[in-house]
C-alpha cells in the first residue's frame, strides 16, 4: 500500500485536518494507496507558495531552468520502477504501459528544457520616428494543471513541464484514481532541485473535486489552467476559467475515425487498428472508436483484425502475462456492456469479445454499425472497435465528421495523394497517414477542435500558452500630443 501526501512549499504534508481518502486497486479492490484529502486552505496555501517563488523562478534564466528539466528527467527514468508499481496499482494498467509512459514522460521534460531559449520575441518597425515597438514573451505567473488517471505520468509531466521551461511555477492537482503516482512527480521535481515553491502538489477525496478545483481556479495568483479529461468535465473548467477572465487549455474526450481506403495495406491497417483500438484496454483519448472501411475491403479487413483481436486478453497486470490490463472501474465496464447491448439489439454483429470477467473486458469488435446505434456516437473509452461500412470515399469523410469529438484521426491508403486529401477534409486536431491514431511526440502541436478542447500542447505551440506576448517601446526624441 502507498502513501501520498501534499507537496508544497517543498514539504511533504498532511492535508490541515488531517483528512485522508483512499484510492483502491481495480483489479482486486484492495486499497493501493492512502492520500491527504487537501481542504480549501490546503490548495490556498499551495497557490500562494507557487506565487511566492514566482519572481525569482521567472527571473531564472534558461540555462538553470534547462538544467533541472533535464535532470527531471534522468530522475524519472531513474525511479521508474516506483512509477510502474504506483501505476498498476492504482489504475490497473499493463507493466508495458506504464513503461512506455515513464519514457515519453521524460521526452516531455527534455523536450521542455530545450525549449527554454526558445521563448522569443520580436521587433516590430513603428510608424513613429525615433521608436523601438518590441513583442515580449514573458511568463504568465502560477499555472494550475489538471492532469487525468490514463496516462497518468504521461500527462502529469506535460501538465507541468512546459509552464516551467517558460518560467512559470505551477500546482499539479493530482487525479483522485492515481494519486502516488502523480505525487511522485512533484518527488522527481524536488529531488532534481526545483526551489521551494516553484512545483507543488495537491491531493483531494474525490467528493471534494469541485470545491478545489474551483478554489484553485479562483485563487487570484493562478493565470493560466490546463485540463486533460472528459468532455463534461473540460466544460465545467472552461465555464468556471471563463468567470474569473482566465486562459485554459483542454485536451478533452475523443471519438477517433480510422480511415481505411480501397487501396490500404490491410495488414499493416490491422496492425495500427489493434493498437489504437485495444492499448491500454482503449482508456486512451486518441483510441481508435471507429473503423471506416471502404466496402471492397471490408469484409478481408474484419476477417484479419478478429484473428489479430482474439490474441488480446485481459488479466491481472500483476500476472504481468497478458497484453491488457483491467478496466478503471465498475462503471466503465457498465458503460462498455451498455454500449454492446444497445448496439447487438438494433443489429449489430459482435464479431468477438463483448463480454466482461469482473473488471477484465478482452477486445471486443462490434461490425454493421449504424447512426442508430450509441457505439456510433458515443465514446465508449474501452477496448472496443466498432466498424463502419460505406461505399466510397466522400461517405467514409461524411461519417468520419459526422461526431462531436474532433482529437485524432487515421486514414490508410498507398495513393498518398488520395490519403493526404482525405486526411484534410477531417475535422480532427490530428491526423495520421498509414499511422495509428494513437500517437504522441512532445515536440508536435497536439490538441483537438470541436468538442475535443482547444489550445495545444507540445513544443513552440505550448509557449504561446503558458506566456504573456507585452508590447513593449522606447521612445527617443521629443513627442508631440495632440493636447
Amino acid at each position: 500500500m502507498f502513501v501520498a501526501k501534499l507537496l508544497i512549499n517543498d514539504e511533504t504534508v498532511d492535508a490541515s485536518d488531517a483528512s485522508s481518502f483512499e484510492c483502491l486497486d481495480p483489479a482486486t479492490g484492495d486499497v493501493a494507496t492512502i492520500a491527504s484529502a487537501a481542504s480549501i486552505s490546503d490548495v490556498a496555501r499551495a497557490a500562494n507558495a507557487a506565487a511566492a517563488a514566482f519572481p525569482a523562478w521567472s527571473e531564472l534564466g534558461p540555462g538553470e531552468r534547462r538544467a533541472m528539466l533535464n535532470r527531471a528527467a534522468d530522475i524519472l527514468l531513474a525511479r521508474s520502477a516506483d512509477f510502474v508499481a504506483a501505476m498498476i496499482g492504482e489504475t490497473g494498467a499493463t507493466a508495458l504501459w506504464a513503461r512506455i509512459n515513464c519514457n515519453l514522460a521524460a521526452d516531455i521534460l527534455r523536450e521542455a528544457a530545450s525549449m527554454t531559449t526558445q521563448i522569443t520575441g520580436e521587433i516590430i518597425p513603428s510608424g513613429i520616428a525615433g521608436n523601438v515597438s518590441m513583442a515580449v514573451r514573458q511568463p504568465a505567473g502560477v499555472c494550475l494543471g489538471i492532469a487525468p488517471w490514463n496516462a497518468p505520468i504521461i500527462l502529469g509531466a506535460r501538465a507541468i513541464a512546459m509552464p516551467l521551461a517558460c518560467g512559470n511555477t505551477v500546482v499539479l492537482k493530482a487525479s483522485e484514481l492515481c494519486p502516488k503516482t502523480h505525487c511522485l512527480i512533484g518527488d522527481v521535481m524536488r529531488e532534481a532541485g526545483f526551489p521551494p515553491g516553484v512545483v507543488n502538489v495537491v491531493t483531494n477525496a474525490p467528493k471534494d473535486a469541485a470545491t478545489v478545483v474551483e478554489a484553485l481556479i479562483a485563487h487570484p495568483a493562478v493565470r493560466r489552467i490546463n485540463f486533460t479529461g472528459s468532455t463534461r468535465v473540460g466544460r465545467i473548467i472552461a465555464e468556471t476559467s471563463a468567470r474569473h477572465l482566465k486562459r485554459c487549455l483542454l485536451e478533452l474526450g475523443g471519438k477517433a475515425p480510422f480511415i481505411v481506403l480501397a487501396d490500404a495495406d490491410i495488414d499493416e491497417a490491422v496492425r495500427a487498428a489493434a493498437f489504437g483500438a485495444f492499448m491500454n484496454q482503449g482508456q486512451i483519448c486518441m483510441s481508435t472508436e471507429r473503423i471506416i472501411l471502404l466496402e471492397e475491403i471490408a469484409d478481408e479487413f474484419v476477417e484479419k483484425f478478429k484473428e489479430k483481436a482474439r490474441t488480446l486478453v485481459a488479466g491481472n497486470p500483476l500476472d504481468g502475462n497478458t497484453p491488457l490490463g483491467t478496466m478503471i472501474s465498475a462503471e466503465a465496464v457498465r458503460r462498455i456492456r451498455a454500449l454492446v447491448d444497445d448496439a447487438q439489439q438494433k443489429g449489430a454483429v459482435v464479431v468477438c469479445g463483448g463480454h466482461a470477467n469482473g473488471m477484465l473486458v478482452d477486445a471486443t469488435i462490434v461490425d454493421h454499425v449504424t447512426p442508430a446505434m450509441r457505439l456510433y456516437r458515443e465514446e465508449s473509452f474501452g477496448p472496443l472497435a466498432a466498424i463502419i461500412r460505406v461505399d466510397s470515399v466522400d461517405e467514409a469523410v461524411t461519417i468520419a465528421n459526422d461526431n462531436e469529438y474532433g482529437l485524432s484521426s487515421a486514414v490508410f491508403g498507398r495513393d498518398i495523394n488520395q490519403a493526404l486529401a482525405v486526411a484534410k477534409r477531417i475535422e480532427t486536431g490530428i491526423c495520421h497517414i498509414n499511422e495509428a491514431t494513437v500517437s504522441d511526440e512532445p515536440q508536435m502541436p497536439f490538441g483537438g477542435v470541436k468538442s475535443s478542447g482547444y489550445g495545444r500542447f507540445g513544443g513552440k505551440a505550448a509557449i504561446d500558452e503558458f506566456t504573456e506576448l507585452r508590447w513593449i517601446t522606447l521612445a527617443s526624441g521629443t513627442r508631440k500630443y495632440p493636447i
